[in-house]
């Protein structure tokens, strides 16, 4: 078998490659929901992608016989590491034929380069903020993925264990059913904190989002998620990037925020109907007519399934039961636009709190992701501070 060849991706081709890649690797496989292209390669580009100037990342792609077999990309969060005290390199967009040389030869490639960097530790798949996608499907590959989340074949699994790679650790997600009707539990719940507390629901239009209320959102999601695991505190500027990414696929009727008396935001729920089949008809390109795809299942064939992107509450409110204020607004609206059933994006197992808020949904726990860790020095591995923190609060 002929020897595995690992480039930089630092040429126009080798970038092409590493685009294209994930689109053989993954032909005729139903469950897989590709990526634009478009935003696989504004991830690398500074006008895009404001978190580049808080990392350092560096992409390599794997050949055999002249043919693409692979591709990884190679991260380190500054900002993250600074936070949490760590000496972290992340990988993230493994892609690779079922073969060990070639996970092998990434890997490695990965390894070295964070090495050379001083790191000691190297994890992933992560990449450079909690809000790319993260981890390695672990379990119900038949589920299939979404716009939001990685799927991966499940051979990827015993590639990691056979190079020596252990879990850190895993996040699940939770499906619901939507219920025709509020559950009373919820309802009682939504009534409590709005009589005693206070507590309303409000929407915004998209113009308000663009118009600064984007960055009133973004200020509680970074107090709200500040103790979970690998995040770091996002500036207006990546925000804005998000703002542009997401919001022209965002119905507004799906977006309650919660405010007090003072008009405060103190809890936001960011939910999607589910662009995937829409992304599966365009093969990840916009032209020339994948962008006709796109908007017709976003707007006329449209998914009776929506992704539950982002849940944020004031950390003092946690625990006060906001979720039942959520679905007490999200429901019926649900209901007459024909969503049948959600699915949150991975929320981390140690997160107990937040993954017992659901029980009145009765859910489903599914597709288990991992992070993997390994060593880069001679030191054992030893509970990293992330994980320490999180497990205590």
């Amino acid at each position: 078998m002929s020897k595995i060849q690992i480039i930089p991706v630092d040429t126009k081709k080798a970038m092409d490659d590493y685009v294209a890649l994930p689109h053989r690797l993954y032909e005729g496989c139903a469950e897989y929901v590709p990526e634009l292209d478009m935003d696989t390669r504004n991830f690398f580009d500074p006008k895009h992608n404001d978190s580049l100037k808080y990392a350092d990342v560096q992409s390599f792609v794997a050949y055999r016989d002249g043919a693409c077999v692979g591709r990884i990309t190679g991260v380190i969060s500054h900002k993250t590491n600074a936070k949490w005290n760590v000496r972290r390199v992340r990988f993230t967009n493994i892609e690779f034929y079922d073969s060990l040389d070639i996970s092998s030869a990434l890997l490695k490639a990965v390894e070295q380069w964070g090495k050379e960097k001083g790191m000691e530790v190297i994890e992933g798949p992560m990449g450079i903020t909690d809000f790319d996608k993260e981890g390695m499907l672990v379990e119900d590959f038949d589920l299939g993925g979404s716009a939001a989340e990685f799927w991966n074949y499940p051979y990827y699994i015993q590639h990691l264990e056979k190079l020596g790679y252990k879990k850190a650790v895993d996040w699940l997600q939770v499906r619901i059913n939507v219920p025709k009707e509020i559950p009373a539990r919820y309802h009682r719940v939504s009534e409590y904190l709005k009589e005693e507390l206070h507590l309303r629901v409000i929407k915004k239009t998209k113009k308000d989002v663009l118009s600064g209320y984007g960055h009133v959102l973004f200020d509680l999601f970074n107090e709200a998620f500040a103790p979970l695991y690998g995040t770091s505190v996002f500036d207006y500027k990546q925000v804005d990037d998000y703002v542009n990414m997401y919001l022209p696929l965002l119905d507004m009727d799906l977006i309650p925020f919660i405010v007090n008396e003072k008009n405060e935001l103190v809890g936001a729920a960011v939910t999607l109907r589910d662009p995937s089949e829409g992304l599966k008809k365009s093969k990840g390109k916009l032209l020339p007519f994948g962008w006709l795809h796109l908007i017709n299942h976003i707007y006329f064939h449209k998914s009776e399934k929506a992704m539950l992107l982002l849940i944020g509450v004031k950390p003092e409110l946690h625990g006060m039961g906001l979720n039942a204020m959520f679905f007490d607004d999200l429901i019926p609206i649900y209901n007459k636009k024909g969503i049948k059933w959600c699915e949150t994006n991975p929320q981390l197992e140690y997160n107990v709190k937040e993954l017992a808020q659901w029980k009145p949904l009765n859910p489903q726990m599914v597709k288990r992701r991992r992070c993997w860790e390994k060593s880069l020095t001679d030191k054992p591995l030893t509970p990293n501070t992330m994980i320490k923190n999180l497990a205590n609060e």
